[in-house]
Order: C-alpha cells, then sequence, then structure tokens
C-alpha cells in the first residue's frame, strides 16, 4: 500500500472513531427546561414523551407534581402514581444478599440493594445528596416494583396501609367503590420474592376491573460509570426472547446517525398475545425479572429519566438525566361479582445476571431465565462453556479471572494447533505452486468455466484445499463471539483486577488525552494483529491490492474494538500472540523447504520393431 493510501485509511478510521463525539458536538442534546424546587415527596424521575398505541398518537411530558395522563376509549389512564401526599411509610427487610424496602406509595417494592455488589466498581456514587455503596435495583424510580397502573379510579392515591407479619410483607388499600387490593411479599433465598394480589370485591354490586399494568420495575444504568447502552427489557415468549434497549426509544435513522436529521423519539413499546412467560428491567449486571404463574397478556415499557449521577471522587464527571426504561406487565379488564375474589401470583427475581443463581431459578420454574443472561441461540452453548470453564479455573485452580482467560484462550490455541499446523502447511505448498497456477490463469482466462475446471483438477493433482487457510479463522469464529457475549454480561469480571486493568468488564483506560481515552490492550491487540498479518503468506490468486488491504485490515478491528472490555481485547492479544508463536515455530521446524512439483514425466512412445 503506497503512502497516499495508508494516509487516506488512517484519516478514515479516525473519522470513524471519533464521529460520534463529532455529531454530539455539532448536534448537542436539547436543553432540559428549568425546574423549581422540587417538592416534597415528588415522583424523582420525569417520564419521556409517553402515549398509547390503541389511540391516535400524542407526545406528553410530564408534569412535576401530576402523573400524566393519556386517554383510551372515553378512560384516563394513568402512566404515574399521583404525588404523595403525607409522610410515607417504609418497611425494610433483609434476607441473605439482598435489602429491600417496600413502600406505602403505590404499595411495593421501592428498590433492591444487593449487598455483595459494589454501586460502581472502584468508585461511590452520589444521587440526590445520598451516597450509594451498593448496586441498587429500581432505585430512583418513579414508581415501586409491583405497583398498579392504569384507570386512575383504580389507582386513586397511590396510598396503602403496610404492615409486617412474620416473613411476609403485606400492603392493603380499599378503593372507593368497595374494592378491597391486598399485596403479598415474601422474599427468599437465590433473590428471589413470591408475590400475591388479590382483588376482592366487598360491595353489593358488581365491578368491571379495567385494563391494569402491573409494574416490573425500571431498569437504569449502574453508575456513573454505565454508559446505557445495555438498559432496557427483555420478555419471553414461550419459545424466544425479544429484547428492546433504551436506544430503541431514540429512533435515530441512517441520517440522524450521520447528524444530517434530528431523531424522532418514540413513545411506548408494547408486545405480546397471551403468551409473556416473563419479562425483565435489565442493565448490563443486574435485572429485575417478573415470572406470573400463568403468562401475562402483554408487556409494555416506557422512557424515564432518572437523577443525575455524581461520582464522589470526581464531581466533574457528573452526567445528567441518565435514561431508564419503565417496564410492566399488562392484564385485560374482567368483571368482579359481589363477594368475588380475583388473584395473580408472580414470583419477582431482583439480583444480579449470575448464570449459576439463574439457571437453578430457571431449574425450578421451568421458564428459561436464565437466557436474561443473552446466551441463547448459537453461540450461546459456547459462552456458556466458557463462563463454567472460567469460572472453574476461578474457583477450584485458583487462578484469577485475567489469568483464567489466558488459560482458556491457551487451551483453545492448543485444541486449534493441528488443525491451524494442516492450514499454514498447506498455505506454503499453494504458494510454492504459484507459477503453475498463474500459467494456468493465463493460458485459459478467455474460458472461465475450463479455467476452473483446470484448478480444480490441479488442487486435486497436488492435494491441495483452497479452502484450507480459512477453516481455522472460521471455526475460532464461534469462539469469539462466545467469548465476545460471555463477558458482555458476566457479572464475576466486574471489578477483577489484572495487572494495570482495573476492571476486565470495562475498557483498561490508562488516562485521557484531549478527552479521548487511551486504552492500552487494544493498541498491543492492533499491533499484534498487524504483526501477525505480515508474517502470514497471502492467498495464493488474490490480486496485489487485496492483499495489501488484507495486511492493514487490522486496524478496523482496532477501532471497532478499542471501547471494548479489557477481558475481550485480552483474549484477542493473546491469542495473536500464540498464532505469531505458531507461525515462527513452524518456520523454525522446517528442516527443509517444501520442494516445489515437478512437471508430470512424460512417458517416451515405444519404438516399433
Amino acid at each position: 500500500m503506497d503512502r497516499k493510501s495508508l494516509i487516506i485509511l488512517v484519516i478514515c478510521l479516525g473519522l470513524l472513531a471519533t464521529w460520534p463525539a463529532i455529531v454530539a458536538r455539532l448536534y448537542p442534546p436539547l436543553p432540559r427546561p428549568a425546574e423549581g424546587p422540587a417538592e416534597t415527596g415528588a415522583p424523582p424521575a420525569t417520564l419521556v414523551e409517553t402515549v398509547s398505541t390503541n389511540v391516535p398518537a400524542e407526545s406528553l411530558m410530564a408534569v412535576t407534581g401530576a402523573p400524566p395522563v393519556v386517554k383510551e376509549a372515553g378512560h384516563v389512564l394513568s402512566l404515574l402514581l399521583p404525588p404523595a401526599e403525607g409522610q410515607e411509610e417504609s418497611l425494610v427487610v433483609t434476607v441473605g444478599d439482598a435489602r429491600y424496602t417496600f413502600t406505602s406509595r403505590g404499595g411495593g417494592l421501592q428498590r433492591v440493594e444487593l449487598l455483595k455488589y459494589p454501586e460502581t466498581a472502584g468508585r461511590r456514587v452520589r444521587v440526590n445528596g445520598h451516597t450509594n455503596e451498593v448496586a441498587e435495583l429500581n432505585g430512583g424510580a418513579p414508581v415501586p416494583v409491583l405497583a398498579l397502573l392504569g384507570d386512575p379510579r383504580w389507582v386513586e392515591d397511590g396510598r396503602f396501609r403496610l404492615e409486617q407479619a412474620g416473613s411476609t410483607i403485606r400492603a392493603e388499600k380499599v378503593l372507593s367503590n368497595g374494592v378491597r387490593i391486598i399485596k403479598e411479599f415474601e422474599p427468599g433465598g437465590n433473590y428471589l420474592v413470591r408475590v400475591r394480589v388479590r382483588f376482592v370485591n366487598e360491595g353489593d354490586a358488581p365491578v368491571t376491573v379495567p385494563v391494569q399494568e402491573w409494574v416490573v420495575g425500571t431498569a437504569a444504568p449502574m453508575g456513573i460509570d454505565d454508559d446505557g447502552h445495555q438498559v432496557g427489557l427483555m420478555w419471553f415468549d414461550g419459545e424466544d426472547t425479544h429484547e428492546t434497549l433504551v436506544s430503541w426509544f431514540e429512533n435515530r435513522g441512517f441520517l440522524s446517525c450521520l447528524g444530517l436529521a434530528r431523531p424522532r423519539p418514540r413513545a411506548e413499546y408494547r408486545a405480546g398475545e397471551s403468551n409473556v412467560v416473563w419479562a425483565a428491567a435489565q442493565n448490563r449486571f443486574f435485572a429485575l425479572v417478573a415470572m406470573p404463574r400463568q403468562p401475562a397478556w402483554q408487556v409494555v415499557a416506557r422512557r424515564v429519566e432518572l437523577p443525575p449521577f455524581e461520582a464522589v471522587d470526581a464531581p466533574a464527571r457528573a452526567r445528567a438525566l441518565p435514561q431508564g426504561c419503565l417496564t410492566a406487565l399488562v392484564y385485560p379488564g374482567r368483571s368482579l361479582a359481589p363477594g368475588g375474589t380475583w388473584e395473580e401470583e408472580w414470583h419477582l427475581y431482583a439480583g444480579p445476571k449470575e448464570y449459576r443463581t439463574l439457571a437453578r431459578v430457571a431449574s425450578r420454574f421451568e421458564n428459561e431465565v436464565d437466557l436474561v443472561m443473552g446466551y441463547g441461540g448459537f453461540f450461546g452453548f459456547f459462552s456458556k462453556a466458557l463462563l463454567l470453564s472460567m469460572n472453574w479455573l476461578h474457583d477450584v485452580v485458583g487462578l484469577s479471572y485475567g489469568w483464567a482467560i489466558i488459560a482458556i484462550t491457551v487451551i483453545i490455541k492448543v485444541l486449534f494447533w493441528p488443525l491451524t499446523q494442516a492450514s499454514m502447511r498447506s498455505m506454503k505448498r499453494m504458494a510454492a505452486l504459484q507459477p503453475q497456477m498463474k500459467a494456468l490463469q493465463e493460458k485459459y482466462k478467455d474460458d472461465p468455466a475450463k479455467l476452473n475446471k483446470k484448478m480444480m483438477e490441479f488442487w486435486k493433482e497436488h492435494r491441495i484445499n483452497p479452502m484450507s487457510g480459512c477453516l481455522p479463522m472460521l471455526l475460532q469464529m464461534p469462539v469469539f463471539i462466545g467469548f465476545f457475549y460471555m463477558i458482555r454480561s458476566a457479572i464475576e469480571l466486574r471489578g477483577a483486577r489484572f495487572l494495570w486493568v482495573a476492571d476486565l468488564s470495562r475498557p483498561d483506560t490508562l488516562f485521557y488525552l484531549g478527552g479521548f481515552p487511551v486504552n492500552l490492550l487494544p493498541l498491543i491487540m492492533g499491533a499484534t494483529m498487524l504483526w501477525q498479518s505480515h508474517l502470514t503468506p497471502p492467498s495464493p490468486g488474490m490480486d496485489p491490492v487485496q492483499q495489501r488491504l488484507m495486511r492493514w485490515m487490522p486496524l478496523m478491528f482496532l477501532v471497532f474494538l478499542y471501547h471494548f472490555s479489557a477481558g475481550l481485547t485480552l483474549y484477542w492479544t493473546v491469542q495473536n500472540l500464540l498464532s505469531i508463536l505458531q507461525i515462527k515455530l513452524t518456520r523454525a521446524m522446517e528442516s527443509e523447504p517444501v520442494p516445489a512439483p515437478q512437471a508430470p514425466k512424460t512417458i517416451p512412445p515405444k519404438k516399433r520393431r
């Protein structure tokens, strides 16, 4: 590749890497409207552009101190709870490694604190003046988990009476129409909470219960260092999972990604046809999963603005208005006769996305809730195998997670060593046969069909497989993709240190240069990929321009993987170093060069007697 082409390639890669920052500077987000002092008990979050999909689209913005509403088929649906009036009651229960806080406002689970996990690995974070030292689920959310939303006549003031009887927390409310709503929460092991809800008609007339939304929870970024790209919802229909992230609500099209147009935000996500086996409000490492006794009717989600984070040790890095995803299960309306009772039951998982724990829960309820890890499909098999292997090396052998990743990489390389060795020898033989192959191409250049036939005969005669050079790479791709999915959600790597890396689940940023993070491992990975590409012989028959592009292709991988987690780039770097070592050893072990094939011997004709 000449100098001009190399300069153009470097400029293009630089623009590709910095384009999001350029677009953010050219088209900054709209400023938030100024707000007055927050009233006591006002909702801590704001609903963003919420509409009902069953009526003509009408964007709404929540007003501080009053819940947003929308008209649907002659009724008014409340999308948030009314502001709290008077003192809010709460009950705190600790079971195992989780602390549950229940609230009278909405009669639900206000937040779950996971005592084994820090809010942000290596950093303390303050939200609304409160310093969180442990991870919180649904913290700062506009409504508690298992709050009832829908017709305001069934929400009313949203206040419940709380009481505790043994291990059961009871929230109770009597509506003006004579219906008593009773919620019972029973926290247990494995981060599970059993929830039973009863509607009892204590009046003398039948009552029509309208469509209800039972809140699963609000997914939110976990601390100031979480970019929120994996915040969203996931639900399972009995056969497959469906995932929607907060970015879906932004609705950025191709032109808006290029900075040529403003995005048109979506207001609401709604799906399901009486087949919602479970629904999860999740981020990268934690999840709130509601598992109903019978599949729910629908699942609905809306984007919300949450209180900003502020790092205690670095206030200047505070991020304003993190985006959350409020998820709820939807149940159809029904009639309730006088004295009649209607009951629903859920099991709520509120904890880490830790595969072994989720696998036990999935086995208990037979609902495949472990798919919330993202380990479904073909590559999920490799993700599970790699995760279990990494945990075994850490728990049994005693290796740190960094060394466990290196050990797994070495084992994989040893397993693929014979195949890679055969591939390298085949490529070397093909390189030696280049003159004959070029002669055939020149001879039959005007007859592609005959050229293809002659080339196949030529490869068969010399026992060469033209795909042998690509086969090892193709076989290793499922492992690499499985590693990517595993590292993306393996909570074991959260806060795991290795050498200079403070957290294997995040990039190994050493410092910032003009606001741009300097990550060492991706740079080492890119250098080793370039080294390997220059040591690998080009594929026979490849155009010289394509050969030069393939040699510099690692620069593209460097751009794509630069902001990925240190665990993934550590695996790829070690993989490159082992490949380079194999190339060096193969060349050293070749005691004599591969002989060039001789032209077939011609047998002279027999002389006639």
